[in-house]
């Protein structure tokens, strides 16, 4: 499946004209100070390098996957069927989640997870009054035409009005924020198709590159509203943008704390930002709570799938129709999310077990420190030591909440 993806993405770039390329990207961008004779070669020379450098190669390289790699790529989906898997697949689960955990404690988890959150599910449709069954609500919030947006330019609009609204309660929050922009845009169309609902490019440490937000906007109609507000806290402000750029922008910190880490952090952090919409007041309309709860269903259906396929023998069908009958999720996002899964085995547990983590221990804090908590410096102890293993990170909180009970 993965080789037959890469072929067709190498086809997808291979039939642009040089111009239409993003490999052109740089000619469409000269300085105002180059000449017009010299943007002229340049951009000859240019589109030479692409025509008989890059797209020759590029056409071997498919060419291979065609004809000889394909051949000998393996048929079952999960890790397991290589060579070692399973003992791969255990020391990948304790890299990404940086704890000693097992595919069937994960598995067992996630199953508990998605139980739990069909439960809240089922409470906003009663809230609404849905008389149906909660499948046929997801089929509703798939279908009806009141969630989905009509274009690209109204989906980047109620982006950025979603970005005005968090920014406005950031200071409640943060008492620190990243000096690098953020800015919010969809992803390019010669890539779109393959990628996820939305992700986070990282700027520079200097701010000379913002980071940037990019949300998915292919196939439309598959599309639906409620979950825009938490994608955007887990991929922008302030997930991935403020747990990212506050860390590069610590100069106090050595490289590998400022570059370095692990995805349970990371995605922890993340998943933990989507969850202070509650705080903020984002998901007091139950729809878009309904779009957080589906969010949090997506991260523990990933426990239960990533094992699924990797330690259980799930197809990659199967997958997604365990994923489509238990979320509001359209088949074109499960079926990329599935993909990922067996592309990447065990990067997908990170997120649950490190929210998990980051919520325990805030409520550790707030139960232990009283009415000298303030989510502002929890905040800040969570951040701005970069990127830390659960592990050192629970230490840490550990002894800022004695230092605290003792001033």
């Amino acid at each position: 499946m993965t080789v037959r993806n890469m072929i067709e993405q190498l086809d997808n770039q291979l039939k642009q004209k040089p111009e239409d390329s993003a490999y052109f990207g740089p000619v469409k961008q000269f300085p105002a100070e180059i000449s017009a004779a010299d943007r002229a070669r340049l951009t000859t020379e240019y589109r030479a390098a692409i025509t008989e450098g890059l797209y020759p190669a590029l056409t071997r390289l498919r060419d291979f996957f065609k004809t000889e790699y394909l051949a000998n790529a393996r048929d079952g989906y999960g890790i397991m069927y290589m060579k070692g898997g399973d003992k791969l697949y255990r020391y990948q689960i304790e890299s990404t989640t940086t704890l000693p955990l097992g595919p069937d404690e994960i598995h067992q988890l996630g199953l508990s997870e998605v139980a739990r959150i069909t439960s809240g599910m089922e409470q906003v449709k009663q809230e609404v009054g849905f008389k149906g069954t909660l499948q046929q609500f997801f089929d509703h919030l798939r279908s009806d035409p009141k969630y989905k947006m009509k274009s690209r330019e109204a989906l980047t609009a109620r982006y950025y009005e979603i970005g005005k609204a968090v920014d406005a309660q950031i200071p409640r929050f943060f008492s620190t924020v990243p000096k690098t922009p953020l800015e919010i845009r969809p992803y390019e169309p010669f890539r779109e198709k393959f990628e996820a609902g939305g992700s986070y490019n990282s700027g520079t440490p200097d701010g000379s590159r913002p980071g940037i937000f990019y949300f998915n906007a292919y196939d439309l109609p598959s599309r639906t509203t409620p979950g825009m507000t938490t994608l955007y806290l887990h991929e922008g402000a302030p997930g991935h943008h403020f747990q990212i750029s506050l860390a590069q922008e610590n100069e106090a910190l050595p490289p590998f704390m400022r570059f370095g880490g692990n995805t349970a952090y990371a995605e922890g952090w993340g998943l933990y930002a989507e969850t202070l919409g509650y705080d903020m007041g984002f998901y007091k309309d139950p729809i878009q709570r309904f779009g957080t709860l589906s969010d949090e269903m997506l991260r523990a259906m990933r426990l239960v799938v990533d094992t699924g396929i990797h330690s259980k023998g799930w197809t990659r069908q199967k997958a997604i129709d365990y994923m489509m009958s238990h979320s509001d999720m359209g088949k074109t996002d499960a079926t990329a999310e599935v993909e990922r899964y067996i592309v990447i085995p065990s990067q997908a547990l990170a997120y649950k077990v490190g929210a998990l983590t980051i919520q325990r221990l805030r409520k550790k804090a707030e139960t232990e420190l009283g009415p000298k908590f303030d989510i502002r410096d929890f905040h800040a102890q969570v951040l701005m030591t970069g990127n830390l293993p659960l592990t050192i990170l629970e230490q840490k909180i550990d002894r800022w909440i004695a230092e605290r009970k003792a001033s």
